[in-house]
């Protein structure tokens, strides 16, 4: 028997909207001959719902559009369907069996996150009871995502007469989360004897990325089937006799899958949200000339505006390298000085700070003059700002309030200096985008003469390696002190990244590639006098 994977792209919230691709994509798995079709954890709404999931209203609209949905699949076909449900008061994370028309069974999620980007116990509660259904002569039984990752569910339906799973997720993307789902599913395998066929949702939701990679495990533990990482598509599993078999793609190398990942998210952001397109400041440095070239990915060059805003201590190969960039990606290019609205301001403000010598007052007052710039030209043009910062800068606090901050998604918010070198040369690798002397130059913000990042910061590599002992595997200055990094680096580090969270707290939402990305995963108090101890 043929099972059908439909591994789509939901809008959070489009009710009908994702009801209709389900039909879709139902009736083009009916014409393929397949018996089941089967859709991510919470197709119909979307996932993560978030506080939406705390309205009566929107468990009433979905109730109203499954049932419409299930008089518009066709005939045979058994869909199963993820959705919100509530039920005598309760909130469930369901999926709901359709065949001909009704019901034939209701599944609970059991196991419900509460970790990471994960807040279900906020807006749900957990099911008790196991699901098994009959179709094409076999007996499935169902797990929603976390469910998987505990033996009891899979257990419990193995006792209910399951002979095969299939697992509903919308399980977001970071490095290594492949291996990790493939771990967790042969553990249940075998412990239960039972093949299992596996889910995923694909594409971006505000920081979260959905990656898709569907696959299927056979009762030994080995894959027998694998979809492609971050496309959409509808895709097939044939199980004969217990045992599964479809197609089998790699899975994409730590570069080329944040690479995908990002763009994804970019995609899904400005697209789902209605922008026009995107405006990237290009500054001629690394992290804006990655950042155009996601977009361009993306969106297409056509819809991507970038803008080289130079003052009085850009250089002049910056203005170079930034015209070629565009030029190889072709963005639409322009340029606007910001020296003469630097002049005024310091006239206007010369008053004020007479007697003060410069200092990063006045880098920021260009870094905030760009920043205006940007966002008129957003608002004129219906485009969004995309922010350059990278996670190194995020996390030392190297970057302007209200300047270089200003926008409205952080593309870079949660890759590293480190990483974005390794993305700008991978980027080449497709086609040549990125100039070579942007990789190989030293970074500088250019506000001040003569300026490079490492006059204020200790080498990136360095920075790197002790930011995510830090912040992503929550080590103490100690134990990284005993790793052999140098104490006095190391407290310069963590202290930029303490004293900074006012900063990231006002920072626009990013894309999440690491197991620990600021944002939802890191919830720190802005006001906060504890610090970690050295000895």
């Amino acid at each position: 028997m043929q099972i059908a994977l439909a591994q789509f792209n939901p809008i959070v919230g489009d009710l009908e909207g994702n009801a209709a691709r389900i039909a879709e994509l139902a009736d083009q798995a009916a014409v393929a001959g397949a018996a089941v079709l089967l859709t991510p954890e919470l197709a119909l709404c979307g996932y993560p719902p978030e506080d939406l999931a705390l309205r009566d209203d929107f468990y009433q609209e979905s109730a109203r559009v499954l049932a419409d949905l299930s008089q518009h699949l066709p005939q045979g076909l058994t869909v199963v369907v993820g959705h919100p449900l509530m039920e005598a008061g309760r909130r469930y994370n369901a999926a709901s069996v359709l065949r001909d028309g009704r019901t034939v069974a209701v599944y609970r999620k059991q196991q419900l996150p509460n970790y990471s980007v994960f807040d279900e116990v906020r807006t749900f509660s957990p099911g008790g009871a196991a699901c098994v259904f009959e179709a094409g002569g076999v007996k499935f039984g169902l797990n929603i995502c976390e469910d998987l990752w505990f033996p009891g569910p899979t257990a419990q339906a193995k006792a209910a007469g399951a002979q095969a799973m299939l697992v509903l997720n919308a399980s977001p993307f970071h490095i290594g989360k492949q291996a990790e789902r493939h771990a967790v599913a042969r553990a249940r395998v075998a412990e239960n004897g039972l093949p299992l066929i596996y889910l995923n949702m694909v594409g971006g939701q505000d920081e979260l990325i959905f990656d898709g990679g569907s696959f299927a495990v056979d009762a030994q533990g080995r894959l027998a089937a694998q979809c492609p990482a971050f496309e959409e598509g509808l895709h097939s599993v044939e199980l004969n006799d217990g045992v599964p078999q479809g197609e089998r793609h790699d899975w994409p190398g730590v570069e080329a899958g944040v690479y995908r990942a990002l763009v994804l998210g970019v995609r899904d952001y400005i697209g789902k949200n209605g922008f026009a397109g995107a405006l990237v400041g290009l500054s001629g440095g690394i992290d804006s000339a990655l950042t155009v070239a996601i977009a361009a990915d993306a969106l297409g060059p056509e819809r991507v505006h970038a803008v080289m805003m130079p003052s009085r201590y850009t250089a002049d190969i910056s203005l170079q390298d930034a015209e070629e960039l565009a030029r190889n990606l072709g963005v639409h290019y322009s340029v606007q000085p910001i020296k003469p609205m630097f002049d005024a301001f310091l006239a206007e403000l010369a008053g004020e700070f007479a007697g003060r010598a410069a200092d990063t007052t006045e880098e920021n007052i260009q870094a905030r003059i760009r920043g205006v710039l940007l966002m008129a030209l957003s608002n004129k043009f219906g485009k969004l700002v995309l922010t350059t910062g990278n996670k190194s800068e995020m996390a030392t606090g190297y970057a302007t309030l209200y300047g270089d901050m200003a926008g409205g998604y952080a593309v870079l918010k949660d890759i590293s200096k480190t990483l974005v070198w390794a993305l700008s040369r991978y980027r080449n690798t497709l086609s040549p985008a990125i100039p070579e002397r942007i990789i190989t130059r030293p970074p500088s913000a250019e506000l001040r003469p003569d300026q490079v990042d490492q006059d204020s910061l200790p080498p990136y590599d360095i920075l790197d390696a002790i930011m995510e002992r830090y912040v992503e595997l929550d080590r103490s200055p100690a134990e990284i002190v005993a790793e052999g990094f140098d104490e006095a680096t190391v407290r310069q580090v963590v202290r930029l990244i303490d004293f900074s969270e006012y900063k990231r707290r006002q920072a626009p939402p990013g894309i999440r590639v690491t197991r620990r990305g600021f944002g939802r995963d890191r919830r720190y108090p802005i006001t906060n006098k504890y610090r970690a101890p050295f000895k």
